[in-house]
């Protein structure tokens, strides 16, 4: 869901996944998940893996991830920054996010720490000072805990920023703009892949076919199209989301050798066989 949004978001700004540079508030496995999709979806353009782990930066309740840090669990230690490549590092203590900003000069910011009002003013102003139009996500919910409350994030970077939400928020209006603010929620996703995976009958669901899903939702994007200004599609029209990333779930299923092969026609029309429709029988009382 967050590859998806990003990949929106690039293709908005005119630029490539590859070349941004992402810090995480927030290392636990949601964080450490998004990342290591972001890293795959990097290789995915040509960019060795080394580099693609090298423009990612997380923090924990400590500050910076590095091979230093301490307890490192397993699913963190391959995003771990080498303490040995980083020559701004202090002498004592860990860097901190505005000193990770200050330093790596990052372009997308996301938030997933649990942690309300982390991207406050300072920290917002730090990112829009070296990057003109930054990406700032404040995934965390309820909205109590979202990281950065978007009307401010908006008004910090000077109506700049590229805001993405995991709870729901209404639309910004900033200097006589209207900001929609996109809801970076996996009710995009999972209906497409499973119905993707049905239509298929395919035998395991692979990485592949998760980026599918990412790619396909980004293209759905009302930016892309040109029939909006917001990031993400309305969820009124999920449904039609839904079977774009069903068809190209079901076919990178088939590329990858987990389903049988059938044509594009057929496809479509198993689909729409097993796409449900919430249409309920009228009852009478016949007896009372």
């Amino acid at each position: 869901m967050t590859v998806g949004t990003l990949l929106a978001a690039c293709h908005h700004l005119g630029t490539q996944l590859k070349d941004h540079r992402i810090v995480f508030l927030g290392a636990g496995s949601a964080g450490c998940g998004i990342a290591e999709q972001i890293v795959a979806k990097m290789c995915s353009m040509g960019v060795s893996e080394t580099e693609a782990r090298r423009n990612i930066y997380l923090l924990n309740s400590q500050g910076l991830v590095t091979d230093n840090s301490p307890e490192l669990q397993g699913y963190q230690r391959n995003l771990a920054q080498k303490s040995a490549t980083l020559d701004w590092l202090p002498q004592n203590g860990i860097p901190q996010l505005l000193d990770v900003i200050e330093n790596v000069k990052p372009t997308v910011l996301i938030g997933v720490s649990g942690q309300p009002n982390k991207f406050n003013e300072t920290i917002v102003k730090a990112m829009f000072t070296h990057c003109p139009r930054p990406i700032i996500m404040p995934l965390s919910n309820p909205t109590s805990k979202a990281e950065g409350i978007p009307a401010e994030i908006i008004e910090w970077a000077d109506g700049q920023a590229i805001v993405a939400t995991g709870s729901p928020f209404a639309p910004i209006e900033y200097r006589g703009r209207r900001y929609p603010i996109s809801q970076c929620n996996n009710s995009y996703i999972f209906p497409g892949v499973g119905l993707g995976v049905i239509a298929a009958e395919a035998t395991r669901v692979t990485d592949n076919m998760m980026m599918a899903s990412s790619e396909a939702l980004a293209r759905c994007s009302p930016l892309i199209t040109g029939t909006g200004d917001s990031l993400l599609p309305s969820l009124t029209d999920i449904r039609e989301v839904s079977k774009k990333i069903a068809k190209a779930v079901a076919l990178q299923a088939m590329d990858d050798n987990v389903a049988f092969l059938i044509s594009e026609e057929a496809l479509e029309e198993k689909i729409e066989k097993n796409f449900w429709e919430p249409v309920y029988r009228n009852y009478r009382r016949t007896s009372f």
